[in-house]
């Protein structure tokens, strides 16, 4: 392999690096925070403040680092893996003692120049910590009942933490990712059999507490539950924002009524139409072509990132990349069927697509992650 005439060889080490990062990763994340860009200035009115010109600020600030993080040797990550793990816990427990209180829930550290909501951060050191555990744990071992108790209560304790803030949401991906990276370690199928049984019997006992002292969940998480099974029983008040959201969605057709032409959201019909419901405003203005291409985007990147993962010779490389990837997946899977009414309001962000920091910083140190395994891979 040449460049300009040179051998690979002879370029600085550095240089060389920048070489091996995977651009066409670099080039989905442009795209679809490009998309994001456009929708956050159609719902402002036409203009770039309040929501569009931060959010570019933060995306270039988030490029920069996704890069820097992808040039650290990936084995540096996987000596800190613990130690991330521990400052989000710290960062967690922080939240519950002093952290910023907002529409009833307390979830933000008030840093001065920007909130920081640590429930994002955890997302990413729980991966991190898990992959770094199975590769460090003989094959033999992971399906012992005491080293599957040890990953077990990780990820239980963030996941607790998170809901107690409360955030049913960032919990459930928490719990999500967290499984995840386990079941793609190779732990015995019967511990996911149990943990389903008892996910059924959860379930059932959530229903059963209700109106009692000992109800499992908030009041309003339960009305979001009602809302979900029948939106239509009361439109004007619990139902209304999925009762919104489905008729922007439905009001798109094929190819939608155009850009910045969408009465929900022009008209403030719909409800945070910059954050948690940005997509209904990209389907009611670009209809179902524009939802599907952005759709086609989001898998086309998770596509890369598990081609990655199969490129990686490490087992902490591929098992990190991979979960990183799943997080993603569940972001937008989840925030999508949440606003076409086929799961829980929950408030889980469209990734990259709607305004907010701290979920956009960390996925962006997630791709960084992703991008030092493909630029340190063994060639």
């Amino acid at each position: 392999m040449s460049y300009l005439g040179y051998g690979v060889k002879s370029v600085p080490t550095g240089f060389r690096k920048l070489l091996y990062v995977n651009w066409a990763i670099v080039l989905l994340l442009v795209a679809i925070t490009s998309a994001g860009f456009l929708q956050l200035y159609s719902v402002a009115g036409g203009s770039v403040d309040p929501w569009m010109m931060p959010q570019v600020k933060r995306f270039a600030l988030g490029l920069t680092v996704m890069l820097v993080i992808g040039l650290v040797p990936i084995w540096f990550w996987r000596n800190i893996a613990a130690l991330g793990y521990l400052v989000s816990l710290i960062l967690l427990i922080a939240v519950e003692l002093f952290g910023e209180v907002r529409m009833g829930a307390q979830r933000w550290i008030d840093l001065g120049f920007m909130l920081l909501q640590p429930s994002e951060l955890a997302k990413i050191t729980l991966v991190m910590f898990l992959a770094a555990y199975y590769d460090w744990l003989p094959l033999n071992k992971r399906s012992h009942p005491l080293w599957v108790a040890i990953p077990a209560a990780v990820v239980l304790v963030p996941t607790a933490l998170v809901l107690k803030q409360p955030d049913l949401g960032t919990a459930l991906l928490l719990a999500m990712g967290g499984g995840t990276i386990i079941f793609l370690a190779g732990v015995h199928w019967a511990y996911f059999a149990t943990l389903i049984s008892a996910g059924v019997g959860l379930v059932v006992a959530v229903f059963k507490t209700r109106g009692t002292s000992f109800q499992l969940l908030q009041d309003y998480q339960y009305r979001r539950i009602d809302t979900f099974l029948d939106p239509a029983n009361d439109p004007l008040g619990a139902g209304y924002h999925i009762t919104q959201a489905k008729i922007a969605l439905g009001s798109g057709g094929v190819f939608g009524r155009g850009y910045m032409q969408g009465t929900q959201s022009r008209l403030n019909f719909l409800p945070e139409k910059h954050t948690d419901f940005i997509f209904t405003t990209l389907a009611e203005e670009f209809g179902f072509v524009g939802a599907s291409t952005l759709l086609l985007l989001y898998v086309t990147l998770i596509g890369f990132c598990i081609v990655t993962a199969l490129q990686t010779k490490d087992r902490f490389s591929s098992l990190l990349v991979l979960g990183i990837a799943m997080t993603f997946f569940l972001y937008f899977a989840v925030n999508m069927a949440m606003v076409m009414g086929l799961a829980p309001v929950v408030g889980v962000p469209l990734p990259l697509v709607s305004y907010g920091g701290s979920a956009m910083m960390v996925l962006m140190v997630g791709f960084g992650l992703i991008q030092s395994a493909s630029i340190h891979r063994p060639r």
